[in-house]
């Protein structure tokens, strides 16, 4: 099936062609999409659908077996994940990853360190440095923790751990968000601070967003890429998706309303 054609906007991240096989396995096979500034483009199927192998060949964790990825036109296939997130791209964790005993601050201004390294400043702390602290600041306060800043990142809710998790994404300048089930766990509330978050940072943003919860997707999605079996079956606009009868069929289901 034909990919629909994306709306104007820039293009920052493109799949092209991509395939990943473990032995005889494609987990991904032949899947080719793009991701736009000002655009959350969500990718859903059934668990095995591929989904995150997808992710991690984006951000780098695994070596397409064929196909090339792109950033901003450069193409970016062999580079490692540290360069890719240097680069740009920023990405989160379906587990949480931080740093309990660590303040909220200190967690966003280690992935801004991470991410803007000084080795030759040796007679500074590297607390102590004023640019990744900045940064730290602003990404914490972007993500809608701004007064939780001195808190350890341990006391905070589920949902705000979350938010740290895209706040120390943030931290790292990046252009491109890969975001791994950012929802799960969350209860109402936590997810709507969660889907204002989303659309608030898809304004500087290419958003790439894999998630189970379908209300959320149908709610926030510009685009969706349905997969199944490793391939692609349909990227197009939500109530395209929610209309395509092969989508309700392979994973909506025929009652899905």
């Amino acid at each position: 099936m034909p990919e629909a054609a994306p709306p104007a906007g820039d293009v920052l991240l493109q799949a092209e062609r991509l395939t990943r096989r473990f032995g005889g396995l494609a987990a991904v096979d032949d899947v080719t999409l793009d991701l736009l500034r000002g655009e959350v483009h969500a990718v859903i199927g059934t668990n095995g659908a591929g989904k995150s192998t997808l992710v991690n060949m984006l951000s780098g964790e695994l070596t397409p077996s064929a196909g090339r990825i792109r950033l901003a036109g450069a193409d970016i296939s062999a580079w490692s994940q540290p360069r890719r997130a240097r680069a740009g791209i920023g990405r989160s964790y379906q587990r949480t990853n931080i740093f309990d005993s660590l303040s909220v601050h200190e967690n966003a201004r280690l992935s801004a360190q991470a991410a803007h390294q000084r080795p030759w400043a040796i007679w500074e702390r590297a607390r102590d440095c004023r640019r990744s602290g900045a940064i730290a600041e602003a990404a914490i306060e972007a993500s809608g923790l701004g007064r939780h800043g001195s808190e350890p990142a341990g006391f905070l809710s589920h949902g705000g751990k979350r938010q740290l998790e895209i706040a120390m994404c943030l931290a790292t300048r990046p252009q491109v968000l890969l975001l791994d089930e950012p929802l799960a766990g969350m209860g109402a509330e936590e997810t709507e601070r969660m889907l204002a978050l989303l659309v608030e940072l898809k304004r500087d943003h290419a958003i790439l967003l894999v998630e189970h919860d379908m209300d959320a997707v149908f709610r926030v999605a510009d685009r969706i890429t349905v997969m199944v079996n490793g391939q692609v079956i349909a990227t197009d606009r939500p109530e395209q998706i929610r209309a395509n009868p092969e989508v309700r069929i392979a994973y909506l289901g025929e009652g899905h309303a």
